[in-house]
């Protein structure tokens, strides 16, 4: 699964990158926190703009284990940019989600799977040139599993 998951954002990364120009393309590093198991997380998210202000953001989201539940998260996000300054930017966002959990209860363990939708805000501050820090507030709704998620991440943006 760990494969599959490093060569689909290797192959994507590699797609539009061959395509993007100046500013287009960043890669970014997150702390996530879901309030309904309140559950934390890490995960890795890759930006891509294809035209001015409008931002396409797939991530993969693992939660680590806690009262015995463990998830992966799957997101493909769209940003709508709303630049306040030269370093300061927020967006909406809204997208779709597949999220894979997994119980793991003494010798009893079962796994369910649910799609679902996002919907949020966020925020970025370009720190250096290529670099920033950015926060997301959304509302996970899924089946069984609504839910707050805040994300805390460091992005860096090629120029290419």
């Amino acid at each position: 699964m760990k494969k599959t998951i490093l060569f689909a954002l290797v192959a994507i990364m590699a797609v539009l990158g061959a395509r993007a120009e100046k500013g287009d393309l960043s890669i970014a590093a997150q702390f996530n926190y879901a309030s309904k198991n309140s559950m934390a997380g890490f995960g890795a998210q890759l930006q891509y703009e294809p035209i001015q202000n409008l931002r396409f953001a797939p991530e993969f989201i693992y939660y680590l284990k806690n009262d015995g539940l463990s998830a992966n998260n799957f997101n493909f996000n769209v940003h709508y940019i709303i630049p306040t300054g030269n370093t300061f930017a927020l967006y909406p966002m809204a997208g779709f989600s597949y999220a894979k959990f997994k119980y793991d209860h003494s010798v009893i363990g079962s796994s369910f799977n649910r799609c679902g939708a996002n919907i949020g805000f966020g925020a970025q501050y370009r720190i250096q040139e290529s670099l920033y820090f950015f926060i997301e507030q959304r509302f996970q709704i899924i089946k069984d599993r609504n839910q707050s998620v805040s994300v805390l991440g460091v992005k860096y943006a090629f120029h290419l």
